[in-house]
């Protein structure tokens, strides 16, 4: 593919080609916060008319403004590489590093990244961007409804607005911007002088949308801006954030304006210490966005998730001057774990007719429940013999993703065809976080049921080898300590990955103290599901889910 021949802005070229400029100095301010801008939008993508739209300020200079030029830019980039699939494809991809100059200088790099998003599920993805104008303390959340390019608009996730709660994110600016010098060639419309914020001029966020747009068939956007913070505490305000559905984003160049030859040494220590998840070494190293770099990567190192880097390539391979260059890398983050833990699941039990039965059995019961009559009488010679034994199951409702009711047993009590019956009644009428079921509630309710294992006490001399031997994604938690008791699902590891963080909620949800779980008198037990829900319903997907939450 052909790049040459796109016009780039003279003053913006030396800025397109890397994308960063040293930010002032932190300066404290008065707390600004962005002025509404009424609008609407009728992008395909739209799904209400937002009231505030972060307009792009690049577009024109880093990346075509036309949007056919655009999407034809960015799907011929990611035509130029190689399909991404054998070995080639990245198992349950988690995470990107990918760079953020103007396309004709780190598009190629960039498409190799992007590349392993295409056919993926992803339905949130969290960008983390350096901040290339403003000085300020902690990581910026975007304070708008949605941002535009010329593909259209991306829409902000509602989780944007609960990490803006957890520091050190926030969507209050307290510092000081400096307009860039191309400010005056940016199709953007500058606002007020003084009223400027972090995400005013930022490039390094916004050229990574295109991208998204031509990968990803839907998604919303969790946009972040970091100024000075600690990575490590990033990375922690994270973990309730992230679930299998969400892809984190790192945006970043590599070494800067250094002769071909010695930004290759500097590079490649620089992705040495990437790959190996080495966070002491990453903090010597030379990239404009160190500080989401590692931010991912202890985000990385707090699931067990592995990286790999993809490509390599400087300004002088894409662009061909070779005196002074800027370094680009693609290096992808997964987790490995998850695909042992795929292996690891119990096999189906269950014929999807002896599915269906317990689902309409379970759907019945909730619309009897919610009119405030008897469950619903069942023949038992019309009851598949699998479904007869006794076994234990949980009942989970939910609406818009959110959970609306979850109640079951943990051992078995009764036929596992009556279990369904009385757990959905339960889920409807008592589950004391919900007010019961209302007939108007009903065709917006979601049904899954969760068929368990018996659960087996987990032997372990230590809380580190409990946690070793605790399989994410794979095993149901009991904890036990003294008369208190409490469980989690195995779909919960998707909202609470973190080991530790499991345990910990596990430990309040029974009425104790966070650490509870290490105590020498606990006892664990572990089981595993056998999952399914309704067709033609939406799943939980976001916000509170099964299990005994």
């Amino acid at each position: 593919m052909k790049l040459a021949g796109w016009p780039v802005a003279a003053m913006a070229v030396a800025v397109a080609l890397c994308g960063c400029q040293k930010a002032p100095e932190s300066a404290a301010q008065a707390i600004r916060q962005r002025p509404l801008q009424q609008v609407a939008d009728s992008s395909p993508q739209s799904k209400r008319a937002p009231e505030t739209i972060k307009e792009a300020a690049v577009a024109g200079l880093f990346y075509p403004q036309d949007k056919a030029a655009l999407a034809k830019m960015v799907d011929g980039l990611l035509a130029e590489v190689k399909p991404a699939q054998g070995d080639g494809r990245i198992k349950n991809l988690r995470g990107l590093v990918v760079p953020h100059a103007g396309y004709p200088y780190s598009g190629p790099v960039a498409a190799v990244g992007y590349k392993q998003v295409e056919g993926r599920s992803f339905s949130k993805v969290v960008v983390m961007a350096p901040s290339h104008t403003a000085g300020f303390q902690g990581a910026y959340v975007s304070d708008v409804d949605a941002y535009r390019t010329p593909l259209g608009l991306v829409h902000v996730a509602g989780e944007a607005a609960e990490l803006a709660k957890r520091p050190p994110f926030s969507s209050r600016f307290d510092g000081r911007v400096r307009r860039p010098p191309w400010a005056s060639q940016s199709p953007q419309k500058a606002p007020p002088p003084g009223e400027d914020l972090p995400d005013t001029w930022e490039h390094s966020l916004e050229v990574q949308l295109p991208f998204l747009q031509r990968t990803l068939k839907d998604f919303t956007l969790v946009p972040v801006i970091f100024g000075e913070v600690d990575p490590k505490a990033a990375a922690k305000a994270l973990a309730g954030l992230i679930d299998s559905k969400t892809l984190l984003v790192a945006s970043s160049d590599l070494s800067h304006f250094q002769p071909y030859q010695t930004a290759r040494k500097l590079d490649t220590s620089c992705t040495e210490a990437i790959v190996g998840l080495d966070v002491d070494r990453m903090e010597r190293e030379d990239a404009c966005g160190k500080l989401p770099i590692l931010a991912l990567m202890h985000v990385a190192r707090q699931n067990g998730w592995r990286a790999k880097l993809l490509d390599y390539r400087n300004s002088g391979d894409t662009a061909g001057d070779k005196s002074q260059v800027v370094g680009y890398a693609a290096i992808a983050f997964y987790d490995e774990k998850a695909a042992e833990a795929a292996e690891a699941a119990p096999k189906a039990v269950y014929s999807p007719e002896e599915r269906k039965f317990l689902l309409d059995l379970a759907r019945k019961t909730l619309v009897e429940a919610a009119h405030r009559r008897k469950p619903p009488e069942v023949d038992a010679a019309a009851v598949p013999e699998q479904l007869k034994p006794e076994r234990a199951c949980f009942v989970t409702l939910t609406i818009d993703g959110k959970l609306r009711g979850c109640i079951g047993h943990i051992f078995p009590q009764e036929a596992l065809h009556r279990a369904a019956i009385d757990n959905a009644q339960s889920a409807a009428l008592r589950d004391p976080r919900f007010p019961p079921v209302s007939p108007e509630e009903l065709d917006r309710i979601h049904i899954e049921v969760s068929v368990l294992t018996v659960p087996a006490p987990l032997k372990y001399a230590s809380s580190e080898e409990l946690l070793a031997k605790l399989r994410a994604g794979v095993d149901g938690v009991v904890l036990q300590v003294g008369r208190a008791q409490s469980t989690y699902l195995p779909q919960v590891w998707e909202q609470i990955p973190d080991k530790e963080a499991f345990m910990g909620t596990l430990a309040e949800k029974a009425g104790l103290a966070p650490d509870a779980w290490r105590d020498p008198r606990a006892v664990v037990l572990v089981y595993q599901v056998e999952a399914f829900g309704e067709s033609g319903k939406r799943k939980a997907e976001s916000g509170e889910k099964a299990g005994g939450r």
